[in-house]
């Protein structure tokens, strides 16, 4: 996101948390519709080949789409056929031309991400990532050497030096042939380019993708010689295709008022195609790719037989991050230096997934997009983005006064912001999903979306007895999931037995995943149903975790409610309430009570969420000093020391962590800590 619009999406993102928590919208997963069915024949020429053909003239009618409706007239359709056509089709037309496929321009910032995720799986971070270390320099033997141009950029053009050296390693590699009369120079189609950089090409177009292999990891030289394959392919002549449309009439005349119709083509010079082939989105393949026989007029062929395949209307296919950083350019959203960060942003708060390389809005994404299209609709409007990024760029030409155009941005932004907060309650935004009444209580079902993810509810706030919660399992959803799949969450926690000593055990679901209950203690099953768990395997499961608890454990003061533990990072001691790094010249098997007590007291408090630790009094330092010292009995094994990570104040715009626990009540359940 540009640094330039963080102040107010970070305000809005806030008010979001705050009042947001709304089922999904249902839209584009509606389901796909059957509107008809093609046909296609298998044809065989005289040499063996086969090849098929879609059925284009019905009864001296062209075929469309949804021509056949339904499985009565598509059985008509396919007997007359086999009856017209009786084996043989007619060769009816053969329609020959040529066509020249130009090479792609060089990369911009956009394409590059695009083309990176096609060709090589990356994500537009990891691309960027990559590309800043080849632009920043590698070590080649000649010192440190920046491999490619600047990687955030919009234009197409290439220096004239640089188009002079790339023509000449054409002439060297791949002949003079595959040259071109004059440079081809490339014009920006994006909107507002703002061209302050070349296209992304090779610092030294010489310097070839196997020659640096050795100084560079897999993914940088996978990176530079797809930056190096599109530069120098950008400079080369067009690839030469003879293209062949073939009509082939049932029957033995050419005149029957059935016919097909195949197309290919055979390529004929591959210019820059030699070099490099530009990738396809999924479903975009071309049927002129289709290689077919050399045939002539008044040709026979043999039929095979027809068949037919049922169309369907398809909503748009979800966006990969290929096309996602296409759609951004297209919209005039973003700028090459900001298409990475949205994307991340997008995954970061887990308002999208992906499945299959491509994009699936989470529930938490459906929520936040209904939330902000009812409430702040001109805000996250296209036109609108692309109208404030006009304007900002009317700013960076000094074209426009930044003041005047923030303060118009800001006073009616900060209004609505404040209105929404003030008559907009939290109820009103959820516009919670009724799934029924429970069969026990008679209460209401719900479903909704929470601070820790999507929930189900049994009740309402302003019943007697207190709302039941239970998170939403994997894989299930808030529009789709229905009242009995809703009520089977609220069988947890499920009673397994007891162990041997008599402890009860139970399975649950908490904030941090599935875990099996005994004597107070956690056992986290993250490779285990609660709801499926049997009491042998949570029995196995509660014995793996007091070996490593008794693992754990160097010294327990029981009496005291002291224990001297090894951690993470290494040996400490805690009383549950506070812990106490033990220095490197004490032996922690050796410690004394007196000694874990005075250490503790030197400790600082532990920190709430964003709290400074709080120094430890001076009377508790001094204690901790005057405490014995233990004899040393053998050298200690120095630890290495380790920071521990600061714990950053969450904000409200947080995004939201594991659904809360299933079966529990509005008051705060026990459950596991975080491992």
């Amino acid at each position: 996101m540009a640094p330039r619009s963080r102040c107010a999406t970070s305000k809005l993102a806030a008010f979001t948390w705050c009042r947001m928590a709304a089922p999904a919208d249902a839209g584009r997963d509606a389901g796909r519709d059957a509107r008809g069915r093609a046909m296609q024949g298998a044809i065989a020429e005289q040499t063996g080949q086969t090849f098929p053909a879609r059925l284009a003239v019905y009864g001296g009618e062209k075929v469309e789409q949804f021509t056949f409706t339904n499985e009565a007239a598509v059985r008509t359709a396919e007997q007359r056929i086999r009856d017209t056509a009786r084996g043989t089709l007619t060769v009816a037309k053969v329609d020959k031309k040529q066509r020249r496929r130009n090479p792609a321009a060089p990369f911009t910032t956009s394409t590059l991400q695009q083309e990176a995720s096609r060709k090589l799986g990356f994500s537009a971070q990891r691309t960027m990532t990559v590309a800043q270390r080849l632009y920043e320099g590698i070590d080649i033997g000649e010192g440190s050497v920046g491999l490619i141009s600047y990687m955030r950029t919009d234009s197409v053009t290439l220096a004239d030096e640089a188009l002079a050296e790339i023509r000449g390693v054409i002439t060297e590699r791949f002949g003079a042939e595959n040259l071109p009369e004059e440079p081809r120079r490339y014009t920006t189609k994006a909107k507002n380019a703002q061209e302050a950089h070349e296209a992304i090409r090779p610092t030294a177009a010489a310097r070839h993708p196997e020659e640096l292999r050795r100084f560079l990891d897999p993914n940088q030289y996978r990176l530079y010689e797809l930056i190096w394959k599109r530069t120098v392919a950008s400079q080369m002549n067009p690839a030469v295709y003879d293209t062949v449309a073939l009509d082939l009439a049932a029957g033995e005349s050419a005149a029957s008022d059935i016919s097909f119709r195949a197309t290919g083509s055979v390529l004929v010079s591959p210019g820059f195609i030699a070099v490099y082939q530009e990738g396809q989105d999924e479903g975009s393949a071309d049927e002129q790719d289709r290689i077919l026989p050399a045939v002539a007029e008044g040709d026979r062929l043999s039929f095979k037989d027809v068949q037919s395949a049922q169309h369907f209307t398809e909503p748009p296919p979800r966006y990969s991050e290929a096309t996602l950083v296409k759609a951004l350019e297209e919209y005039g959203i973003g700028r090459p230096s900001t298409y990475a960060s949205i994307i991340s942003t997008l995954r970061n708060r887990e308002y999208v997934e992906m499945e299959n390389r491509r994009f699936i809005p989470t529930d938490v994404g459906r929520v936040v997009n209904r939330f902000l299209t009812k409430f702040f609709s001109q805000y996250v409007d296209y036109e609108f983005t692309a109208r404030m990024e006009d304007s900002l760029d009317a700013v960076s030409r000094g074209e426009r006064e930044w003041v005047p155009l923030l303060e118009e941005f800001w006073k009616p932004f900060a209004k609505l912001v404040e209105h929404t907060d003030t008559n907009v309650t939290r109820e009103q935004a959820s516009q919670s999903r009724v799934l029924g009444t429970d069969p026990v209580s008679g209460r209401p079902v719900s479903v909704r979306m929470g601070r820790y993810g999507a929930f189900v509810q049994i009740g309402t706030k302003e019943d007697v007895e207190k709302p039941k919660f239970a998170g939403l399992r994997p894989g299930q959803k808030m529009d789709t999931i229905e009242l009995a799949a809703a009520l089977d969450l609220f069988k947890l926690p499920r009673e397994l037995g007891a162990t041997a000593e008599g402890e009860p055990v139970s399975a649950n679901i908490g904030r941090f995943g599935p875990y099996v209950r005994y004597a107070n203690k956690f056992v986290s099953i993250k490779g285990d149903d609660p709801y499926t768990i049997t009491l042998e395997r949570a029995l196995e499961l509660i014995a793996e975790k007091k070996i490593a608890d008794a693992n754990r454990l160097i010294l327990d003061f029981p009496e005291a409610g002291i224990q001297v533990l090894n951690g993470r990072y290494g040996p400490y001691i805690t009383n549950k309430a506070k812990n106490a790094k033990i220095p490197k010249e004490k032996t922690p098997k050796e410690l004394t009570l007196e000694e874990c007590q005075a250490m503790l007291a030197a400790a600082p408090e532990r920190r709430g969420r964003g709290m400074k630790r709080k120094p430890a009094p001076a009377a508790a330092q001094a204690a901790a000093e005057a405490a014995p010292a233990a004899e040393a009995k053998a050298p200690v094994e120095k630890k290495q020391k380790t920071k521990k990570k600061k714990t950053k104040k969450k904000k409200a715009a947080a995004r939201p962590r594991a659904a809360v626990s299933a079966g529990a009540t509005a008051e705060k359940a026990d459950e596991p800590p975080a491992e």
